[in-house]
């Protein structure tokens, strides 16, 4: 499996990922460009700080 998709797979059961992702489909069907890109940065943003720092301490994830 490749890094990303390893990511991606850690971010299916993350709670937070989740809200985000909830939060971006939303925005969607109300036609919110800028609230639907707002939840992609704020997820990557989280995964980047969150599932590494998991990672490297080798911790399960959230």
């Amino acid at each position: 499996m490749s890094g990303q998709g390893q990511e991606d797979a850690r971010a299916t059961e993350c709670r937070t990922c989740q809200e985000f992702d909830l939060e971006e489909a939303v925005a969607r069907s109300e036609r919110d460009g800028s609230r639907e890109t707002d939840c992609r940065v704020l997820r990557r943003r989280h995964i980047a700080a969150e599932h590494a720092r998991h990672a490297e301490c080798g911790e399960p994830q959230p």
